[in-house]
């Protein structure tokens, strides 16, 4: 297709018009939006005592666990375990967390 053509093309179509009643309800759609309360903000200052207890259990487990002398190269049967689930809850604390936050912005529903 030429330019000439498209532009015969674009000059006959008819002008969209919306149906009755839609800038009624988009706008109040808005009105709607806009009285909805801004989110309750995470609480940080009292989380973050229980984060830093947390980081400091997991410090002193692993300084338990490494600092004993080794009878061998083995370490203790449960600590291993008790390790792995400790960082499989730490992981899932963390991204439960990070997923929670972005999610909220992401979805406009943050106070701005």
């Amino acid at each position: 297709m030429r330019n000439d053509d498209i532009d015969r093309v674009l000059s006959n179509e008819d002008s969209i018009v919306p149906s009755s009643g839609f800038a009624a309800s988009v706008m109040e759609a808005v009105r709607r939006e806009a009285e909805i309360p801004p989110p309750i903000p995470f609480p940080w200052k009292r989380a973050l005592p229980g984060l830093v207890s947390f980081a400091g259990a997991l410090i002193i487990l692993l300084v338990v666990v490494f600092s004993r002398p080794s009878r061998g190269t083995e370490l203790p049967a449960g600590a291993v375990q008790a390790a792995g689930w400790i960082g499989l809850a730490a992981v899932v604390s963390l991204v439960s967390v990070i997923v929670g936050t972005r999610g909220f912005s992401r979805l406009g529903l943050q106070k701005r």
